[in-house]
């Protein structure tokens, strides 16, 4: 259909043809999607105080990524100071050095290594979102009830999985507790240290002492690791054959492996020098593997490295204990109990930490809110154990006699 239209010209008035169906069919220019605007993100890092924690949650150059990313991290001063790393250092690297505790506890998100004491979580305000290890022995009942009050989103790096399902917290820690557990039972089997003063690998015509490793996972495979090296006899039990075949091909040799059987296990750990006890819980406490009646029967001067002592541990005499005073001796069996064992080689784990939590944060920036990157990631899901006053962790809220609320239905009833 044709119109007529005037068409004012300096020259004049005339007249011209618009068609009408062309105009309207005329391709428009395309609409490009635009991305959604990053977040700013406000991170504090205050300084651990107990435990004699040597950790911390980021490194310099990781601070320098999320400053560059247009984010804020706040940082107590000399929290790095345990790791080798100076004041200095952060804040070269755009970091924003505070002096006091307060204004570290008040940034939206919270970074620690150890769980925050119950003193600690006053400093909280509703909203915030902390992230710690959980440490199941050390918590308590008023840790979590506090934790509802503030309307505190807490997640457990223990608990928060990759895409592919595993735990890369537990994993790369795991990494090095494995390879410190062998050379930490080698220290405690000198004389000096009330060991048996056996040297773990031996030397010609003695033969190496006897290591059992209960668990056959990541600890497990380091620590064979470890422990192949110095010339020690290893004995690995756990009741997943599959991972039991999986670590006979990783190791690329013979191993002596067998499933969990209460007699076969006695017999083990009556003849054992060192036993690195490696089992992990995906979401609870850790099973209670040596009764303290195989414990009464093991050699005198033999030492426990119970490794799962930060999920409860799998040894019934096992107590926690702390980098300053990490050994008691009991029924005449040395125990080392630290929950934080990788605090020992403090600028090694927080090199490995900062690594994993680093694009966590990232991803986090790029949301408009955590619980839009909650509904999407299951992994980072798995880890929450306390949302918005709700305690959605069920272990726990079985251990502690408290209400549990499932995440999943809190996070669909909000979208």
């Amino acid at each position: 259909m044709l119109v007529e239209a005037s068409n004012m010209e300096e020259q004049g008035q005339s007249k011209v043809n618009i068609n009408l169906g062309e105009f309207i069919y005329r391709p428009k220019a395309e609409m490009l999607a635009v991305a959604p605007k990053e977040k700013t993100l406000l991170i504090g890092m205050p300084k651990e105080t107990r435990m004699n924690e040597n950790r911390l949650s980021l490194v310099p150059s990781s601070v320098k990524i999320l400053v560059d990313a247009g984010h804020r991290v706040l940082v107590e001063s000399g929290s790095g100071l345990r790791a080798n790393y100076q004041d200095i250092e952060f804040s070269e690297a755009g970091a924003e050095i505070v002096f006091n505790k307060e204004e570290a506890f008040q940034a939206n998100i919270v970074l620690k290594v150890e769980p925050p004491t119950v003193e600690e979580l006053d400093l909280f305000n509703a909203g915030q979102i902390l992230i710690s290890p959980l440490q199941l022995p050390i918590i308590s009942k008023e840790f979590l009830l506090k934790l509802k009050e503030k309307q505190v989103t807490a997640l457990a790096m223990e608990y928060i999985q990759a895409r592919d399902g595993s735990f890369p917290f537990v994993r790369i820690l795991s990494e090095l507790a494995g390879m410190n557990a062998v050379i930490t039972a080698s220290e405690l089997l000198a004389k000096t240290n009330e060991g048996r003063g056996v040297l773990l690998g031996g030397i010609t015509g003695v033969p190496p002492a006897k290591v059992v490793i209960l668990g056959a996972g990541v600890v497990a495979e380091f620590a064979i690791r470890a422990a192949l090296g110095l010339g020690a006899t290893i004995r690995i039990l756990d009741n997943n054959i599959h991972k039991l075949m999986r670590l006979q091909n990783r190791m690329g040799s013979v191993l002596h492996t067998s499933a969990i059987h209460p007699a076969y296990l006695k017999h083990q750990l009556k003849t054992a020098d060192v036993v690195i006890g490696a089992i992990h819980s995906k979401s609870g406490r850790t099973p209670m593997i040596i009764s303290e009646d195989m414990v009464m029967q093991m050699k005198q001067g033999a030492v426990i490295i119970d490794v799962s002592i930060d999920q409860g541990g799998c040894c019934e005499t096992s107590e926690v204990t702390t980098l300053a005073h990490p050994t008691f001796v009991k029924h005449g069996v040395v125990h080392y109990c630290v929950p934080n064992m990788a605090s020992k080689y403090p600028r090694t784990a927080s090199l490995a930490l900062s690594n994993i939590i680093t694009p966590i944060l990232l991803d986090m920036g790029l949301q408009h809110d955590l619980e839009r990157l909650l509904f999407h990631n299951r992994g980072l899901r798995n880890g929450v154990y306390c949302y918005n006053g709700c305690l959605t962790n069920e272990n726990l809220s079985r251990q502690f006699d408290l209400r549990y609320t499932n995440l999943d239905l809190l996070l669909t009833s909000q979208r």
